[in-house]
């Protein structure tokens, strides 16, 4: 078998079935964008001389900056690669900010 299916019914009574490979998949490679994003969003603070609330206001600028690129990529159509946009923004929030500060943070 390939992978589990997962359902989830949306408020209009519709049934929805994922992917668990599928879905594990987006989160891998969203994951991975998000530590790189962290890590050249630290550096480029860094580099800019961003440092303390003006250096996190800039990492909360590149989550957004890639949160709206990733939905833009999708589509209208991004509940056939992403459960909810909500997780899709938060997931990996302060793993990413523990990158980014190590960046911005160092003298």
């Amino acid at each position: 078998m390939l992978g589990k299916i997962k359902t989830k019914q949306e408020k209009s009574g519709e049934i929805v079935a994922y992917s668990e490979t599928a879905v594990a998949n987006n989160a891998a490679v969203v994951e991975y964008c998000k530590i790189s994003m962290a890590a050249l969003s630290g550096g480029t603070a860094g580099l800019l001389g961003l440092t303390g609330l003006y250096g996190f206001g800039f990492y909360i600028f590149a989550v957004f900056g890639l949160w709206a690129m990733l939905l833009m990529k999708a589509g209208g159509q991004w509940r056939k690669y992403f459960i909810s946009r909500r997780h899709l923004l938060t997931s990996g929030f302060f793993g990413g900010l523990c990158v980014s500060f190590r960046l911005f943070l160092k003298e």
